[in-house]
């Protein structure tokens, strides 16, 4: 049990009339770690959420949170009593002061966590007694994160949670996320932020167009991932280089420019063999994340 994934799912797909959102998306979440959720606007990643939260059914796949099927509706709910989300229009009533839908939310959860709230509640400088609707984005943003962290949830599953923060609040956001999983919380978060990302996380997913292009652990991707430039001189067609450890690949006049993940030493043997000149830099997961889905459809 340890070890099964936190969430895991086998060729998930919602399509959307004719627009294919997301297509046999298969992935899987580990436990106890924080995850990173990564792709373009229209990539997928809030539909893939949605799925693996009962909002929407899929079109075709499967998935499990916490074991349980996503599309049943009765395992759904078991879902949703066990896991915490912050989405990026985070869905709270307005009409309430920020004291009564504390209050509110806490009755539904017997292992709320009134230490959590009390030093959150400081810790954001809420106005316990002023209307939700009346308090600025980046409250409203930490509000939600104080209803979702003082539950003592499975999984967080965050949407953009640094949307409306200012960069004191994201630190301070950023190191309670860490001590959250640090206590044993399964933290699996979408973010255009990629420094916070590389911040935090343990694990990179990367979809593209409702496809998965990266999984890895970050640790991985910044030690053993490298951009290999390679330059002929000659008047020849450049050859595509479908080698072992490239993971994109592109040809732009007399370069081909690769991502490679592994086999770096003998992709960069294979082209001086051609008569070629290669360059090896270091990759950070802003330089994985351009290779990787800044090409259009």
């Amino acid at each position: 049990m340890a070890h099964q994934p936190v969430i895991e799912t086998h060729g998930l797909t919602r399509h959307y009339g004719n627009v294919q959102a997301v297509h046999g998306l298969s992935l899987t979440v580990a436990r106890r770690q924080i995850t990173g959720f990564l792709g373009r606007n229209g990539a997928g990643k809030s539909s893939t959420i949605k799925m693996l939260l009962g909002m929407i059914r899929p079109t075709a796949g499967t998935g499990r949170v916490l074991g349980y099927d996503i599309a049943d509706p009765a395992q759904s709910l078991q879902i949703r009593r066990r896991i915490a989300y912050v989405g990026e229009d985070k869905g709270l009533y307005g009409y309430m002061t920020v004291a009564e839908l504390i209050r509110f939310t806490r009755a539904f959860y017997p292992d709320w966590r009134p230490d959590i709230e009390a030093r959150l509640l400081q810790a954001y400088q809420l106005p316990p007694g002023r209307k939700v609707k009346a308090i600025s984005k980046g409250m409203r943003t930490k509000l939600a994160l104080l209803l979702a962290l003082a539950r003592r949830p499975e999984i967080i599953i965050l949407d953009e949670p640094s949307e409306g923060l200012d960069p004191v609040s994201i630190e301070e956001l950023l190191q309670t996320l860490q001590e959250v999983r640090a206590g044993g919380t399964s933290i699996f978060f979408s973010s255009h932020q990629l420094s916070e990302v590389e911040r935090i996380a343990d694990r990179v997913l990367m979809i593209d167009r409702g496809q998965l292009v990266m999984d890895a652990l970050l640790s991985d991707l910044l030690n053993n991932y490298r951009n290999i430039t390679v330059e002929f001189a000659g008047q020849e067609p450049v050859p595509a280089f479908d080698l072992a450890g490239v993971e994109r690949s592109r040809i732009q006049g007399r370069q081909a420019r690769m991502l490679a993940s592994a086999n770096v030493e003998g992709i960069v043997a294979h082209a001086r063999a051609l008569g070629a000149v290669a360059q090896v830099t270091p990759v950070n997961l802003r330089d994985a994340f351009l290779d990787l889905v800044r090409e259009a459809p």
